[in-house]
């Protein structure tokens, strides 16, 4: 029996909570049960306010000495103004956790608990900068999905919790149970932690200029076309040169940068919902050879496309 304790406190984002409980609590499902055994405790076993409004009753209350084998802390509001006690309590008992996992802005409480001292961790990516500054001894990594430090897992913002709950029941009780959790929960990015917390359209700024708005559509309608500098400036009639300057100023990446993210989150998409072969796939995104797109994978995602694929196949009709 695995036992893992979710922290609750006042003004948590409750899908911080409930995404990645809900995750647990159908692997131990799927399993047949008597695998994951699933606590909530506030520090007086008090009922809790979510920012949403919705009110939480734990099971209990944090007491000294608990020793889970995951304790996981959501984010919320409840962060920015956390109370001494709740602090104290994670000082002292979180390295008596297994593993210690934190969700969203939920790494704010980790940090300054000093449990997070001396490791890569992440966060929402509206906070990492604010993580980062007030805590200097943490090396802050806004990119990832989520990241793992030796027993200490820190991870992105709300439905993230989902990912990382989903990776650790995949460590615990392998693949295909966690997969088939993911089917259940329609969860069909079962996101790998290194994966960027946006995709190609969320990362980059939409340009002003409306022609430079009609291109990012086309690239994204496009993704097999010849989209060098040189076709796309030709496409909006201006040079090369005047292009990239304006598209880097406008959308915050080179057109050749945007293009890649584009390229590789719609190979991505079809090798997830797609019968459609790697070279298929490669062809259609405009990589040329599965080589190439080989590489941008294991670049980009550290998978190459077919393990990628493996993770979401789909179960026999």
């Amino acid at each position: 029996m695995h036992r893992v304790l979710f922290v609750l406190f006042d003004e948590l984002q409750s899908l911080d909570l409930t995404g990645p409980l809900e995750a647990f609590a159908g692997a131990d499902q799927a399993a047949g049960g008597g695998v994951y055994e699933l606590a909530t405790a506030s520090l007086d076993g008090a009922p809790v306010r979510t920012t949403s409004g919705l009110t939480i009753v734990p099971d209990g209350a944090l007491g000294a000495g608990l020793a889970p084998d995951t304790l996981v802390v959501p984010g919320g509001e409840g962060t920015r103004t956390a109370d001494p006690r709740l602090v104290d309590w994670l000082r002292q008992n979180g390295p008596r956790a297994g593993r210690l996992v934190s969700v969203c802005s939920g790494a704010f409480l980790l940090a300054a608990a000093g449990l997070l001292d001396g490791r890569r961790a992440t966060t929402h990516w509206a906070y990492a900068h604010l993580l980062a500054e007030r805590y200097p001894q943490v090396e802050v990594d806004p990119e990832p999905i989520w990241v793992r430090d030796g027993d200490v897992v820190t991870s992105a913002g709300v439905t993230a919790g989902i990912d990382v709950a989903l990776a650790l029941v995949e460590h615990d009780l392998g693949r295909e149970l966690a997969l088939t959790v993911a089917r259940h929960l329609v969860v069909y990015l079962r996101r790998p932690g290194g994966q960027t917390q946006f995709s190609a359209h969320l990362a980059a700024q939409v340009a002003e200029r409306e022609p430079l708005r009609e291109l990012q559509q086309w690239i994204a309608d496009n993704p097999g076309a010849d989209l060098s500098v040189e076709a796309l400036a030709e496409r909006i009639a201006l040079s090369p040169r005047h292009l990239a300057r304006l598209f880097a100023a406008e959308v915050g990446v080179t057109p050749g940068r945007y293009v890649d993210r584009v390229r590789l989150e719609t190979a991505r998409r079809l090798l997830e919902e797609s019968a459609d072969g790697v070279e298929t796939v490669a062809r259609r995104c405009g990589y040329g050879t599965p080589e190439t797109m080989r590489r941008a994978f294991v670049r980009a995602l550290g998978v190459a496309p077919a393990d990628y694929r493996a993770r979401f196949a789909p179960e026999p009709v």
